[in-house]
């Protein structure tokens, strides 16, 4: 709920004026305004507000005709919303933002609310796509390189451009990130289009309206406590490819080779960039990149210096064998025109398995108005405005019957989604606090298990002695973090070893599929693996 009400009061003071912009509401139905005759009438209006706004109109929610505060329901003002929305297209126009306050002492009145209607249909969003996801150890430089692309402006040295990225408090203050962060910048023929600002909604909705081709960051963190965080990142975002940060004042840590080995595991297309180019001499940063080389071969992948090959090679190469590395400095931007070159013409790596839409839930929120908003990256199919899904499994294995009531991608609104983007579906029929990181959104029509136990193929990657059954790691599949109980084929695994085991989640159930690749970890103990069979506890 938006605390700063000059908006409001803007539209209020400009009243509902014959060939003016504003228009006044009380509530909207769906009975009474999309009726035959009426749905027509309305959206005539609405086209005639728009175009007396220069191709937009503020509609006040929540008022009677003459500007007074009147105060709905949140359930009729979404209604409301609703309606608007069918309004708008019938118009060639789109709800591009709303905003709410509560009415009377601690909203006891309802709400009244401002919608801002713009000119144009939802955006159809066709383009080419691709979804990079940031890894590396902390203070070597992810989210300021990020920044500098997505800018296209130099750091200042101080990690300037990374507060683009840190969204808390306390990361900006202290300048870790602690949760994963978001950023988008596209192409057009004419070259790269930059973030003027990236903490504005609405420049984030200008790169997606105005490019043909998008490149998505999910930079996640680098501090060990988080290292959850940035797997569920790494596994839990359908990415295309991985970008490994490697400080040349530093060289590659502990944390570097868990990064890399969960990149790898995933069989995920990485780059490697050698940040921080600018504080070090030619010769540090040559032993970086040879330190860096020698464990690629370590690890049985092959090495290609970008400078050498040029930027062709390295993207006609690269490959979940091929790894290419180039030198970066976010300060003096050495190196970011090779990667805006690579990003620019890289291939789209995730296949949109099936025609089912499918979704895992990451995050949730709640939108005063507008209700339930579950966002993450769509893994399969496509999803529309209006579509009837399910969610679930909820905690008793049962799946709840939801709609689609708009879409977000990068705080654009836009009509449909496929496989690939990182979106924020709002949904009608559940509640926010009903929506679980993990659950996965479904076509209504489909019958999807609730799983609580699977076999799997497993590979111990570091373990200090031998894992035997009943032996209880976390298991982060998609967006599933949950403590699980491990029954090997045999009774053991040793570390290197690769076997077959029965997972079992200890408290509640998921939707697991066979194919889908995991990793699981406990203390110091990590390891992959790859979903042979599902259970049949079903529901």
């Amino acid at each position: 709920m938006s605390a700063d009400r000059a908006v409001l009061e803007s539209a209020l003071e400009r009243g509902e004026q014959e060939g003016g912009s504003v228009e006044f509401k009380e509530r909207l139905s769906r009975d009474l305004h999309l009726a035959d005759g009426r749905l027509e009438s309305l959206a005539a209006q609405l086209r005639h507000r728009v175009l007396s706004g220069d191709g937009t109109a503020t509609y006040v929610v929540g008022v009677t005709d003459d500007g007074g505060i009147a105060g709905i329901t949140p359930e009729e003002f979404s209604e409301s919303m609703d309606v608007l929305s069918i309004l708008a297209e019938e118009a060639g126009a789109h709800i591009d933002d709303v905003e709410t306050w509560g009415v009377g002492d601690d909203g006891d009145r309802g709400l009244v609310g401002v919608a801002t209607v713009t000119e144009g249909a939802v955006l159809d969003v066709d383009d080419d796509h691709i979804v990079v996801g940031t890894a590396g150890h902390v203070d070597h430089g992810k989210s300021t390189l990020v920044g500098s692309l997505v800018t296209g402006t130099a750091d200042d040295g101080q990690g300037q451009t990374r507060g683009f990225l840190d969204v808390q408090p306390h990361e900006v203050e202290r300048g870790l990130s602690a949760d994963l962060s978001y950023a988008v910048y596209g192409f057009t023929d004419d070259g790269a289009v930059h973030l003027d600002n990236p903490h504005r909604k609405s420049d984030r909705a200008r790169v997606v309206e105005e490019s043909d081709r998008l490149v998505s960051f999910v930079d996640t963190v680098g501090h060990e406590p988080w290292l959850r965080t940035t797997i569920r990142g790494l596994v839990g975002q359908r990415l295309d490819y991985g970008l490994l940060v490697v400080a040349a004042d530093d060289g590659p840590t502990k944390t570097t080779r868990e990064h890399l080995g969960i990149l790898l595991a995933m069989e995920l297309p990485t780059i490697v960039a050698i940040t921080k180019a600018d504080v070090v001499d030619a010769d540090r940063l040559e032993s970086v990149e040879r330190e860096v080389e020698r464990l690629l071969r370590d690890v049985g992948r092959t090495p290609l210096r970008v400078d050498r090959h040029g930027v062709g090679v390295a993207v006609e190469e690269l490959s979940d064998s091929v790894v290419p590395i180039l030198g970066t400095s976010a300060v003096t931007m050495d190196g970011l025109d090779d990667l805006d070159a690579m990003f620019e013409q890289l291939p789209k790596t995730t296949r949109e398995a099936g025609d089912d839409f499918r979704m895992y839930v990451d995050r949730t929120y709640s939108v005063t108005g507008v209700g339930a908003v579950a966002s993450g990256t769509v893994n399969a199919g496509s999803v529309e405005a209006g579509d009837e899904l399910q969610i679930g499994p909820m905690p008793d294995g049962s799946y709840r019957d939801v709609e689609v009531r708009s879409i977000e991608m990068h705080h654009h609104r836009v009509d449909r989604a496929k496989a690939g983007r990182i979106v924020g579906i709002a949904l009608k029929g559940v509640r926010e606090e009903d929506i679980e990181r993990g659950m996965a959104l479904l076509p209504a029509d489909v019958d999807p298990p609730a799983v609580r136990s699977f076999e799997a193929e497993v590979m111990v990657l570091n373990h200090p002695t031998r894992i035997r059954g009943g032996y209880e790691p976390v298991v982060h599949l998609e967006t599933v973090s949950e403590a699980v109980v491990f029954r090997p084929e045999g009774g053991q695994l040793l570390p290197g070893d690769t076997g077959t085991a029965t997972v079992e989640f200890k408290f509640r159930p998921y939707l697991v599929e066979a194919g889908q690749r995991f990793v699981f970890r406990e203390g110091q103990s990590k390891g992959v693996g790859t979903v042979l069979d599902v259970g049949d506890d079903g529901r």
